[in-house]
């Protein structure tokens, strides 16, 4: 039950941290949200960490940087994608990928899938067209094309980011978070440098930036300690129903609006999630 207060917490974490990211990303350059998100959570990650017990060894370090190298791409990609094109529609997506991999890596590892899990995976891949489906001003149907590539790539990647974080021993606590972290801010860094990206926005920006980084690491956290606590798959599926989050932000503060079989998608792809961490 531990772990799955931590990843349904992380989930509405996440989902927060990503309207914020997306949100300013459509102000500022996308480069420079995500490098001062990631500069923020790491802030937090320093502060907290001598009071979190841990002994990681050397590859605990290892595997975190992996995960933060596919963190820090997902997450460039999934706030690119958000400014783009609409949240409601590229959240669903990134989530549904970004919980199948973990899954997939599951089954390998021994976690069996039962038949609602199975159900879950094919109920998210028919989410994931009827989310992207859009109707023209001249009422012709096309299939949504603005942000859905990013989300998919971005779904790839921050799944990498939830097979990699879960593999360190259990008693490295929040260590192999400071090697992810430190892998994006460097990756994410250097990008921006070379890109030559104004890291300067403007005050209102940046704090909703700054609170997006927050929002995201305390969400990171709470990952690691649902993946400790149980299975890969479970807290990986759990943690990505934050498209909820996602979408209700977006309805609230946005108004922005789906079409019905828009709708129709994200609720599949909220219960292909629910499915796939079902243990009967």
């Amino acid at each position: 039950m531990f772990g799955v207060l931590c990843s349904l917490a992380a989930a509405a974490a996440y989902g927060a941290a990503d309207f914020c990211g997306g949100l300013a990303s459509r102000r500022v350059a996308t480069l420079a949200v995500v490098v001062l998100s990631q500069l923020a959570g790491l802030v937090v990650l320093v502060v907290v960490h001598p009071f979190i017990p841990s002994h990681a060894v050397a590859a605990d370090y290892g595997w975190g940087a992996l995960a933060g190298i596919c963190g820090g791409i997902g997450i460039a990609l999934l706030y690119h994608a958000l400014s783009i094109g609409r949240m409601g529609v590229v959240s669903p997506i990134t989530a549904v990928l970004a919980a199948a991999l973990p899954v997939a890596v599951g089954v390998v590892r021994g976690e069996h899938l039962s038949v609602a899990q199975s159900s879950g995976i094919a109920i998210a891949l028919v989410a994931i067209v009827l989310i992207s489906i859009s109707t023209e001003a001249n009422g012709t149907r096309e299939i949504a094309t603005a942000g859905v590539r990013e989300a998919i790539l971005s779904g790839i990647a921050l799944g990498g980011f939830y097979i990699f974080l879960a593999i360190p021993s259990r008693t490295a606590g929040l260590d192999p978070l400071l090697g992810a972290r430190a892998a994006s801010v460097v990756l994410l860094g250097c990008t921006a440098l070379i890109a030559r990206t104004n890291l300067r926005p403007s005050w209102p920006s940046l704090r909703l930036i700054l609170f997006g980084g927050v929002l995201d690491m305390s969400a990171n956290a709470l990952y690691v300690l649902a993946a400790y606590s149980g299975y890969l798959s479970i807290a990986a599926v759990l943690t990505s129903l934050y498209p909820a989050s996602t979408v209700f932000l977006a309805r609230i503060v946005l108004r922005e609006r789906l079409q019905p079989s828009q709708w129709a998608g994200v609720l599949l792809a909220l219960v292909g999630v629910a499915l796939i961490a079902t243990r009967v």
